[in-house]
């Protein structure tokens, strides 16, 4: 028994009709598979350019933690300038006595006569 006449169960002009469809059906698949193929290939990277690792949402997350940093950094960079021009100030040749005596009060627990002093908890300190 032949294939063809297995699905149409008529010899002759079905089976031609099958194989004229089975035709068809090819030469229409290989005009429209390269254009599948390309669109399948344009979507994988076009995803993958914006949601992947190295992608353009990756990239904007990277530059707002480099801003981030910077800023981190600017600020600690700021907050040392403070600290080594505080130190300059009590070393010998420039050493200030107002800032000598505001940390002398402070390490030794001293006060003037007459003064009164205000113990504060730790917890107290921070606020």
């Amino acid at each position: 028994m032949d294939l063809t006449q297995g699905l149409t169960g008529v010899g002759g002009r079905d089976s031609l009709a099958v194989m004229q469809l089975a035709q068809e059906i090819r030469r229409r698949l290989k005009t429209i598979l390269p254009q599948v193929l390309a669109v399948g290939v344009i979507g994988y990277f076009g995803y993958h350019g914006v949601q992947g690792e190295r992608g353009l949402l990756a990239y904007l997350q990277l530059s707002q933690d480099l801003a981030e940093a910077e800023a981190v950094a600017d600020a600690v960079a700021h907050e040392r300038r403070e600290l080594e021009a505080r130190t300059d100030r009590l070393r010998g040749a420039s050493l200030d006595p107002d800032l000598l005596e505001e940390r002398a009060r402070v390490l030794l627990n001293y006060g003037y006569a007459g003064e009164t002093v205000v113990l504060l908890r730790p917890e107290m300190e921070q606020n």
